[in-house]
């Protein structure tokens, strides 16, 4: 099963006194990128719930905001002065210069963030547990909702798999027929141009087998199945995280087609390569959501 980098998870719950709304967003990145909002409260915990983070979401580009809705009770703030006359001065300002009555710069100035903040308040040990716990269910959330979308990818790359085979399929059925028409075309061209009692039938032949063996596809076609083969069988292995490994996998998938193209000397066999390097592209793009 798959698992997608995109998602979402949210998750409320009491905590003593307060109430906690955490929501995480997940989108696809090459390695773990966490922006980080939360209350000061949780300042003295943010390097484990970033832990926490990075171990239970493994890869993407993360959007964790924990919100603290209200409290049960009243409790001492701090007012703070320094950062409250930063902000009144360019609000002045601007106050005059749109001709707005300064009077509510005030009322304004409290609700800034950081200007009141609770008064030495933090999480007791058990209010830290039952935070650690609302986290975990948001990110439960979140993987159940990456899950999904895995399983939308699996299908649409096993889709894309399954057309490049089909391709592949043509192109061993036209391999007997193409060498066939480029002995063919070569021996015309020499009786056409040189005379067929003026070469060596035997020397032709040989150069012939030469150039063939040159631009046979063989060999190509079977590391092309082993490599579909492989992408298959990953795409069911219970690793977690296995994006950068499937991704690694189409790379060779596409070596082997550019190969085969090179090499193809064959109209009908280069419309068969065009067509397996477009589900290519299609399943790169899909691989790059993948965790």
């Amino acid at each position: 099963m798959l698992k997608s980098m995109t998602g979402f998870g949210r998750s409320e719950q009491n905590v003593g006194d307060k109430t906690f709304l955490i929501d995480i967003k997940s989108l696809n990145g090459k390695q773990f990128e966490l922006q980080l909002k939360m209350p000061a409260i949780l300042k003295p915990f943010e390097f484990d719930i970033r832990r926490m983070l990075s171990e239970k979401l493994v890869r993407g580009s993360v959007d964790c905001m924990i919100s603290l809705k209200e409290t049960g009770s009243a409790k001492p703030v701090t007012i703070n002065t320094d950062l409250a006359k930063a902000y009144y001065q360019p609000l002045a300002e601007l106050s005059k210069q749109l001709g707005l009555d300064p009077s509510h710069i005030l009322s304004t100035l409290v609700k800034l963030p950081e200007v009141i903040t609770p008064s030495s308040e933090t999480l007791s040990d058990q209010e830290w547990k039952d935070l650690q716990q609302i986290l975990l269910k948001a990110i439960g959330n979140l993987n159940a909702h990456r899950l999904n979308e895995g399983s939308v990818l699996e299908q649409e790359l096993i889709t894309r798999i399954t057309h490049i085979e089909e391709q592949q399929q043509e192109v061993i059925k036209l391999e007997p027929l193409r060498k066939q028409k480029i002995r063919e075309g070569i021996t015309r061209l020499l009786e056409e141009n040189v005379g067929k009692e003026n070469y060596d039938g035997n020397r032709l032949e040989q150069e012939l087998v030469y150039y063939i063996e040159k631009i046979d596809i063989t060999e190509e076609q079977v590391r092309l199945k082993n490599h579909c083969d492989y992408f298959r069988s990953l795409l069911g292995d219970a690793d977690e995280s296995k994006g950068k490994k499937l991704s690694f996998i189409l790379q060779e998938i596409g070596r082997e087609i550019n190969t085969t193209g090179s090499k193809a000397y064959d109209s009908t066999i280069q419309k068969a390569v065009v067509m397996m390097k477009d589900e290519l592209e299609k399943a790169k793009e899909q691989v790059l959501n993948v965790l």
